[in-house]
């Protein structure tokens, strides 16, 4: 079953207030090899959305989760063009253009395929198999696994594919503005032409070296000028054009998509660090070529996902796919990974990080649970009328935590650490535990309703604190290769070793289950269990925080 890989970005949650910004996320890009979808992970948590890879563009949506708020709260952002937090202005008051809902904005969000690349072609070849067919069947699994990790749909979503005309124009105006030149049938942009090139990056001309990141061609007036247009070569998709049969560049088509959506002077694009050169660079320097007014007001990148401190690379073959790191663990133990560290840092992937998640996620709904319980047995006036102040206070700070963390480039650790004070007192009132619930409903633990996150109908029906944990239950019990049974079976041995006073043998059955992951927990009703950190990992767990 093909796959995306869970390579290298890391998700960027993004917020909103009541403008519209364009942003564009850099190309999404399907990498195909084994039969797998490979994901660059992009770390841009728009709203309750787990970023993509490589290109989206957003701008002009509607809606929002619950309790929307009114634009008050200023949102600061790293700039990777600035190189440094800056306060975020709209360009246009009321739009913007990435998922910035929980602040009031409204949205509309354009995520872009690359179904026309090199290595689908290769791996379509080798396939027997049409291009953009295959493409299109891994596109699909693109949005299964992101439908799994609660990331919502975008409003729009255009592929190469279906934009050539727009492609083919803005090659004719860049060729018209003296910025590129034709040889024998390809197309390339002349990059001394725009004395501008390198502003993103800090890197120049000089540093750049044939082969390195730049495609070797004896042709080109300058080795860092990039390909526009390729002329068709035998086995190849093409498309007609005025410089003979072809296809575009990569990057080309990531500049024509975006302007076709958000214009040319747009608010936010984002997007992993290792797009920063050559990707983001030509980009910029293709755009304002085309049109001089082309601006783009803040640039976002993510960190990697990395393993023992390497990026996640299918060349080095240290990668997994989402779809089997969500076959032992639960889509939001996953995405709770993904958000516990800063978008722009590295996060390492591990076991103990997974199972620490998985845990933490346990918890939360538990708790939540637990809370929604006690409260059906009170009606609503004594619950709002016996609110102690303390547990008012803990709401309010963390509300104010919650937003001005978020609020300050998207801290999302901030807001999962001030978490644990709430939940401690989430079962005392319903107040605690909707103030809770709104924050994950931003972080995107969970959807606000089946019409906004496209999940899975294992995962929707029904979508309950109950059926989260029931769920967290049976990927513990995979992971610990036992079933339910076999667990209450334990649980009665160890029962009777009580009576019996065999302490020994009900310690070492304890000390059995915890070593897989399963916690018994003693108390007057009789013993339970629930999923735990095995205890070979907890140590590594604790070295890691």
């Amino acid at each position: 079953m093909a796959a995306l890989l869970l390579k290298c970005y890391k998700p960027l949650i993004l917020l909103c207030s009541t403008s519209t910004t364009a942003i564009h996320v850099p190309t999404h890009k399907i990498f195909i090899s084994n039969n797998k979808n490979f994901l660059t992970r992009s770390r841009f948590y728009c709203s309750t959305q787990l970023g993509q890879s490589q290109s989206c563009t957003s701008t002009n949506g509607t809606g929002g989760p619950e309790n929307e708020m009114p634009i008050h709260q200023p949102l600061f952002l790293h700039n990777t063009m600035s190189k440094k937090k800056e306060l975020f202005r709209p360009k246009t008051p009321g739009q913007v253009g990435i998922y910035l809902r929980h602040l009031g904005y409204e949205v509309k969000y354009v995520r872009n395929f690359t179904d026309v690349d090199d290595k689908i072609i290769a791996r379509a070849n080798e396939l027997g198999e049409d291009p953009i067919d295959l493409s299109r069947r891994y596109c699909e699994e693109f949005h299964r696994d992101m439908a799994y990790l609660h990331c919502l749909p975008p409003s729009v979503e255009p592929r190469v594919s279906d934009h050539m005309p727009q492609i083919i124009d803005m090659i004719k105006q860049i060729l018209d503005n003296g910025h590129g030149y034709r040889i024998e049938g390809d197309v390339y942009f002349s990059v001394h032409k725009f004395p501008q090139y390198g502003q993103l990056s800090g890197r120049k001309l000089e540093d750049n070296r044939a082969g390195e990141r730049v495609a070797v061609d004896l042709r080109k007036k300058n080795p860092a000028d990039f390909a526009l247009w390729k002329s068709a070569k035998e086995g190849e998709p093409f498309w007609e054009s005025p410089w003979g049969p072809g296809r575009p560049g990569w990057h080309i088509e990531c500049s024509a998509m975006s302007a076709a959506y958000l214009g040319y002077s747009f608010d936010i694009h984002g997007g992993g660090m290792d797009l920063i050169f050559p990707h983001h660079e030509n980009e910029i320097a293709q755009s304002c070529a085309a049109c001089d007014k082309s601006n783009i007001s803040c640039w976002i990148h993510n960190g990697f996902v990395t393993i023992d401190s390497e990026k996640m690379s299918k060349s080095l073959g240290n990668f997994f796919t989402i779809r089997q790191v969500i076959d032992l663990f639960h889509p939001l133990a996953l995405r709770l990974f993904l958000v516990g560290t800063h978008y722009r840092s590295p996060i390492n992937y591990s076991d103990a990080q997974l199972e620490s998640s998985s845990d933490r996620i346990f918890y939360i709904y538990q708790t939540l649970y637990d809370c929604e319980d006690a409260l059906s047995q009170n009606d609503e006036a004594s619950r709002r009328n016996n609110v102690p102040q303390e547990i008012v206070d803990c709401i309010e700070k963390f509300n104010d935590i919650f937003c001005s963390s978020m609020s300050d480039d998207l801290h999302t650790p901030v807001v999962l650490a001030a978490m644990s004070d709430p939940l401690k007192t989430a079962n005392d009132l319903l107040h605690t535990r909707k103030a809770i619930k709104n924050a994950l409903i931003t972080l995107g633990f969970m959807p606000t309703s089946s019409s906004e996150v496209l999940i899975p109908e294992e995962l929707l029906r029904p979508f309950s604190n109950s059926q989260v944990l029931h769920q967290l239950r049976e990927k513990a019990l995979k992971r610990a290769k036992l079933t339910e049974n076999e667990v209450l079976h334990r649980i009665d041995e160890r029962n009777t070793a009580r009576k019996n006073k065999e302490f020994g043998k009900s310690d070492a059955i304890r000390k059995d289950l915890a070593a897989v992951g399963i916690s018994l927990m003693d108390s007057p009703e009789g013993t339970t269990w629930r999923p735990a950190i095995p205890l070979a990992l907890q140590a590594e767990h604790v070295e890691a925080t």
